[in-house]
This record gives C-alpha cells, sequence and structure tokens, in this order.
C-alpha cells in the first residue's frame, strides 16, 4: 500500500480530538493501542472475546472488528476516559471492591460494555437474563461471571 491509499480520520476519544492518518484496513484496536490506550486487549482479534470493548457514540463495539475508519465524526471512549482526574468511575470502582476482577485481562471491556448497558434508559432495575445479554460476548476465564453480575446490579440505578 502506498501513503496515497491512506486516509485522514478525524474523531473525539475520551473527550479529546484526535486526527489520524491510517490504512483504510486498520482495525480500531490497533489504532487505539499505537495511541498508548493499553485497556484495549487483543485476546482472540476475530469478535468472540469482548476484550477490546470501547463505546463508539455510546454503543458498546468490538474493537477489533471495527475498521479506524469507521470513527470519523464519532466519539470513541475506553476505559481510560471513564476515569475522571485520576479517580475511578463508580462502576470501575465496584468492579474493584467486589472483585468481580481477577487476572483483569477482561475487565477493561467488561466495564465499557456495563457502561453502555446502564446508560440506557430504564425505569426498573435490569434482570439478571438482562444484564447477561447487555454483557454478551465479553468473555472472562476466570470469575464464572456471578460477582460481575453482582457488580453491575450494585452500580445499576433506574433512570426516570
Amino acid at each position: 500500500m502506498n501513503h496515497n491509499d491512506w486516509i485522514t480520520v478525524d474523531c473525539v476519544i475520551n473527550g479529546a480530538p484526535y486526527r489520524f492518518t491510517t490504512s483504510p484496513a486498520m482495525p480500531l484496536a490497533e489504532l487505539l493501542r499505537s495511541q498508548g490506550l493499553l485497556s484495549i486487549k487483543q485476546g482472540c482479534c476475530v469478535g468472540e472475546c469482548g476484550a477490546c470493548t470501547v463505546l463508539v457514540d455510546g454503543v458498546a463495539i468490538d474493537s477489533c472488528l471495527y475498521l479506524a475508519a469507521w470513527v470519523e465524526g464519532k466519539a470513541i471512549r475506553t476505559a481510560e476516559g471513564e476515569s475522571i482526574g485520576g479517580q475511578l468511575s463508580e462502576i470501575q470502582q465496584a468492579y474493584t471492591r467486589s472483585g468481580a476482577v481477577q487476572c483483569g485481562f477482561c475487565t477493561p471491556g467488561l466495564i465499557m460494555a456495563t457502561t453502555a448497558l446502564l446508560a440506557k434508559p430504564h425505569a426498573k432495575p435490569f434482570t439478571v437474563l438482562e444484564i447477561r445479554q447487555g454483557l454478551a460476548g465479553n468473555l472472562c476465564r476466570c470469575t464464572g461471571y456471578q460477582m460481575i453480575v453482582d457488580t453491575v446490579q450494585a452500580c445499576d440505578r433506574p433512570q426516570e
């Protein structure tokens, strides 16, 4: 691929504007990691494990399958963007406090999936089934998931 085949992409990452020159075929996960956003894990690279989950315009996506070219004009949030001024978000604190994280490899992706789930308007707490469906596609080999579900329930604040 020669330099003329590359594209320029403007987007917002964790609240800051970014401009990239990239190959049209580069996965978003690779681009983000190349910018030092190492919470994005590259596990399966085929959209099966969720370790690379980020939010694009508030929607949880597998960044290993999402091309960097597709983020033109969009807002991306990673686990790094969840903390403010060095203070972990409520969801990050809950995962840490509850012991829902063990090896930690899946944690950033689960935090982002949880963030997207809990941002959905809902008038009553999510059921266990709704939580499991909301986190589907995020694999954890360590916990057995019950502590993760408990953590999401502890963070769930129905919205009116």
